[in-house]
């Protein structure tokens, strides 16, 4: 039979042969043997005239040079982009990715707390992938170890309020609770605190002190970095 791979690769996936289509191909073999295009082409359903549900993911792929975690930034209107891809997929391939991010979230082991790398780590798949700022607080034992991580708010992209009271009464809840670690991202990559940062953790330290709450570090996440004021020595004491 004659034909070139690029004609091939244009028909589309109901004419692959049993094993090669990515569902088939699943069930057979198994998930991890599927290709990041093929766990895409899954989530489309179909291609265009031209090109198979596949072929799209691999376009999709392209734009992001393969980086799933650049992918996962993407907006309803910059994936619409890619043809083959209108608001009704791109809104499933975001629910399908939010979903990973948030399996990672509640996946985290408790385990001891013993620097600010463990810090971030513990925080990093709240707040992974957000194109606008959000605000978590890490509860703590007395041994360190995260009884819980509570979202304090959420804002825009340069920035989101953050109220003393709401912080305290959330962490007062928890009774085992007695020190707490502060967490937020810069959607903009810039990783240094501003003076919005530096007032409100000045504020919950103070607040913390009157309470006999311990507040231990200020975490900033940008992209996979994290600042630590503790780390840089300029927590208020």
């Amino acid at each position: 039979m004659s034909g070139s791979s690029s004609e091939n690769s244009k028909l589309g996936i109901k004419s692959w042969s049993e094993e090669d289509r990515p569902r088939e191909k699943l069930q057979l073999k198994g998930r991890d043997t599927l290709t990041d295009a093929e766990l895409i082409g899954i989530l489309l359903g179909s291609g265009t005239i031209n090109l198979s549900a596949v072929d799209v993911g691999k376009l999709l792929l392209k734009s992001v040079d393969g980086n799933l975690n650049q992918l996962s930034k993407l907006t309803v209107k910059e994936l619409c982009k890619i043809p083959g891809i209108g608001p009704a997929k791109a809104v499933t391939l975001i629910a399908a990715l939010e979903l990973g991010r948030r399996r990672k979230a509640v996946e985290r082991p408790n385990k001891k707390i013993a620097s600010s790398k463990d810090a971030f780590e513990h925080i990093y798949p709240y707040l992974a992938d957000l194109d606008h700022e959000r605000f978590f607080v890490i509860l703590l034992n007395r041994a360190n170890v995260p009884i819980k991580v509570e979202e304090i708010s959420r804002g825009g992209i340069s920035g989101t309020l953050v109220d003393p009271k709401l912080v305290f009464s959330k962490s007062l809840e928890v009774a085992t609770a007695c020190s707490l670690i502060l967490c937020h991202n810069h959607p903009s990559g810039n990783l240094n605190p501003s003076k919005q940062d530096n007032s409100i953790t000045k504020k919950l330290v103070e607040g913390g002190k009157l309470l006999d709450f311990q507040v231990l570090d200020h975490i900033i996440v940008a992209g996979q970095q994290y600042y630590s004021y503790a780390d840089e020595g300029i927590m208020p004491s």
